[in-house]
């Protein structure tokens, strides 16, 4: 049909996302504020934290290591281990009772510090300094031969040498904890833990020196190789005192720098300098030694107990150093945790807080452009609608903030305003343009008016069938030139103006549309019983069905018929239109349908180069009118154009209606010549409409045209002659035409309506407009034939006026 190959204008509520590179969403830019700062400086929070948690549990553990786990089971293992080697040369030397006492003592407080040692064989070596555990089993792996030893020593298996070499090796390996215990991370800490170290070796020395003596006060004498060990044993203690320990004391460990200088020191090393004494110059294998046992003994107990006692200060001092250090690094690091994870939780607060109030602002303005979005239609409807629009009213104005987003927000008052104003501005030049539009198409209607006035003038003086055949066809397509000139005025936003002041048959409604067709000869109708159409919608209801009537010829091929059916239905009356055309796609029809059920309010202006515009008049006029528009695909293959009638139009024939008046005696037959029909009936029934009267003069005229060919002069010879002079028919003005469509004498009484553009003229059906023809053509031979009476009108002239 018209408007098969067009489709709606689909129009959204929302702006689209514009093709182009891919962005990311707000949102997601926000996070990404938030998140890469925090995750930015998560790690270097947490990487510090980790650094000052790691430095603090290792400190602290190498602390415990150092003072209760490993460092106080080795002392104690140190210091019997001494006691045992000293009692042990002293039983071998002399075999004593008393001697064997006191060794079993000092085994039995031996064997409760093996015990305890024992447990540090499993420690765990991953917090524990280099070299510890290697240490730890060494010392381990002597232990174990310590029964055996002993038992040597008590079946005097094992020499002296062999005895001391034994202890004085588990105890070298007890000092190697020591050394590795001294390896804390911590550099003073380490510093002064290496001189408990060297007071260690110091009391070692002593050990080793008063082991080996207290073999040679037995015997009276030494051997070379003892006096050796002496000598180093001596040696070794007075550097490691000089050289080492007393220089590092500080503090209260400042009162022990005078240590060599105390009585027990002074005896100390006076016997020793004459035990060295009496070893130099000395040829012999053994060294004499005087009997000094008990000056000796007290002297180096005495000695003893003092290195000892600065063991136990330098220990503390040590300790405190370290655990202090390690409580720093502990405070330190929930300090720096707590103001990192506060700081943390600030940035990301206040960045998110930040994004926030930005996310918002930029919604805010997001929302008034949205809002502008719908509002600017609203505008332009009530614009459409005639309605003043206030533009300061119309505008939501963003308050302005001195930012770039107070910038965007001016931004956005301004093309507010500027688009609201547009709008207002573009709606009164479309108003303009409609305004315009109508006036042309009234004058042009008038002029239209008074052609068809003058062609009615013409058709009533002239009566040859040649000029009447040329004038009808000027008729007919004068008739269908008001349609399209009804249809500027639709565009141009108003309503057209014929009315009807009477319901009319809906036969003659679809005959009426059927004339202002330009191929109706294509078209059948065929009307199932008589309903009658309420006088409001004559005119419009015409105009749509010539409109869809005129799309069905145009887009189907031209011998293919076009099929009008109505019939009641439920809901009111339906009339189908059906083609034989190509048809739509069913995008096209779902499309059409749509601007069915909402026409939009066309702009002529941006639709000048589109020609379709019949669908969009038929919308508008059913939208009007009420009626129900649908187009679906035919069995054919074109196009099933469904108008639903409601029952508000539908009304019952008036009760007193005019007969048609009765044709003259002589117009009674058919013609019998050849008459074209509309089309091709195979089983030769007449068309529906051919014996009845249309409600517009054009319909009347065209038919009458095709329905009544001129004779020729074969027809005008072969008319017998008749000697009585009968008179020539009559033309009665709207004498065939229903009573509900006759135009009322006065015109004058319309003039206010324009009822000039309504041609609801009387017009004949072709039988009557064939026998008017014939009789005419047979009385004007009769009046040639014959001299006229003087005072007798011409030939073909009108007795009366119509």
């Amino acid at each position: 049909m018209g408007d098969e190959n067009g489709s709606a204008e689909a129009t959204g509520g929302r702006p689209r996302r514009l093709a182009g590179a891919r962005r990311l969403p707000l949102r997601t830019v926000l996070i990404i504020v938030v998140v890469v700062p925090s995750i930015t400086f998560a790690p270097l929070l947490a990487s510090g934290m980790f650094q000052l948690s790691s430095s603090w549990r290792a400190e602290k553990a190498q602390m415990d290591l150092a003072t209760t786990i490993v460092g106080a089971p080795a002392a104690d293992l140190f210091f019997s281990l001494d006691r045992e080697r000293r009692l042990t040369a002293e039983v071998q030397a002399t075999s004593s009772g008393a001697a064997r006492d006191k060794l079993a003592k000092q085994r039995a407080e031996t064997d409760r510090s093996v015990n305890a040692f024992r447990p540090l064989a499993t420690l765990d070596p991953s917090g524990a300094q280099e070299g510890l555990t290697d240490a730890i089993a060494r010392t381990a792996r002597g232990l174990g031969l310590l029964d055996q030893q002993r038992q040597a020593v008590d079946a005097g298996w094992a020499s002296e040498q062999k005895a001391f070499d034994y202890y004085s090796g588990v105890i070298e390996s007890d000092l190697a904890v020591f050394g590795a215990l001294a390896q804390v991370d911590h550099i003073e800490v380490s510093t002064k833990a290496q001189t408990l170290v060297d007071l260690f070796w110091a009391v070692d020395m002593i050990g080793r020196e008063d082991a080996v003596l207290a073999r040679g006060w037995k015997k009276g004498y030494l051997t070379r190789d003892e006096y050796g060990l002496v000598a180093d044993a001596i040696g070794t203690r007075k550097h490691l005192l000089r050289s080492r320990v007393i220089p590092s004391l500080t503090g209260n460990e400042s009162r022990y720098r005078t240590l060599p200088t105390s009585k027990a020191w002074e005896t100390l090393t006076a016997l020793e300098g004459r035990l060295v004494a009496s070893g130099v110059g000395a040829e012999s294998d053994r060294v004499a030694l005087r009997e000094v046992g008990p000056a000796w003994r007290a002297s180096v107990e005495t000695a003893t107990e003092q290195l000892v006692e600065l063991l136990g200060v330098r220990l503390e001092n040590v300790s405190r150093i370290g655990y202090g250090h390690a409580n720093v690094l502990f405070i330190l690091f929930i300090s720096i945790s707590t103001v990192g994870l506060l700081a943390l939780g600030l940035v990301i607060f206040t960045s998110w807080r930040l994004t926030s109030i930005l996310r918002r602002r930029i919604l805010h303005l997001r929302q008034e452009a949205l809002e502008l979005q719908e509002r600017l239609p609203d505008v332009v409807a009530r614009l459409g609608r005639g309605e003043e629009v206030d533009v300061d009213a119309e505008v939501h104005m963003v308050e302005p903030t001195p930012d770039e987003l107070g910038e965007l927000g001016q931004a956005l008052n301004l093309a507010s305003r500027s688009a609201v104003r547009t709008a207002v501005r573009q709606a009164d030049q479309h108003r303009g343009f409609q305004r315009m539009l109508q006036r042309i198409a009234r004058r042009t209607q008038i002029l239209i008016g008074l052609q068809l006035k003058k062609l009615d003038e013409l058709e009533r003086k002239h009566e040859d069938p040649e000029v009447l055949e040329g004038l009808f066809d000027l008729d007919h397509l004068t008739a269908r030139l008001r349609r399209y000139e009804e249809n500027l005025v639709i565009l141009g936003g108003g309503q057209p103006q014929r009315r009807w002041r009477k319901p009319v048959r809906l036969l003659d409604v679809l005959r009426a549309a059927q004339g202002e067709v330009q191929d109706y000869r294509r078209i059948s109708i065929e009307v199932e019983g008589e309903p009658w159409v309420a006088e409001r919608g004559v005119g419009p209801l015409v105009h749509v069905l010539a409109e869809l009537m005129e799309n069905a010829t145009s887009f189907s091929k031209p011998m293919t018929p076009v099929e009008v059916r109505a019939a009641p239905v439920s809901r009111g009356i339906a009339v189908e239109i059906e083609d034989r055309g190509l048809g739509m796609e069913p995008e096209q029809y779902a499309a059409a349908n749509a601007l069915m059920q909402s026409p939009p309010q066309l702009d002529v202006m941006t639709h000048a180069d589109d020609v379709r515009f019949g669908l969009y008049v038929v919308a508008r006029l059913s939208a009007g009118l009420g009626l129900q528009v649908e187009l679906r695909p035919s069995a054919f293959g074109g196009t099933r154009v469904i108008v639903l009638l409601p029952e508000q139009l539908v009304v019952e024939r008036p009760r007193a209606v005019p007969a048609p008046a009765a044709l003259p005696e002589e117009a009674a037959p058919a013609p019998t010549g050849p008459q074209p029909l509309p089309q091709d009936d195979p089983a030769g029934h007449r068309p529906p409409y051919e014996d009845t009267q249309l409600p517009t003069r054009s319909r009347g005229r065209a038919m009458a045209s095709v329905t009544a060919p001129a004779a020729g002069p074969s027809e005008r010879d072969e008319a017998p002659a008749s000697s009585d002079r009968r008179p020539l028919p009559q033309r009665v003005r709207q004498a065939n035409l229903v009573a509900e469509l006759r135009v009322p004498a006065d015109r004058d009484e319309l003039a206010d309506q324009e009822t000039w553009a309504v041609r609801d003229r009387p017009s004949r059906s072709s039988a009557t407009i064939g026998a008017f023809q014939r009789q005419s053509r047979r009385r004007r031979t009769d009046d040639a034939s014959q001299p006229r009476p003087s005072g007798s009108p011409e030939p073909g002239s009108p007795t009366t006026e119509d």
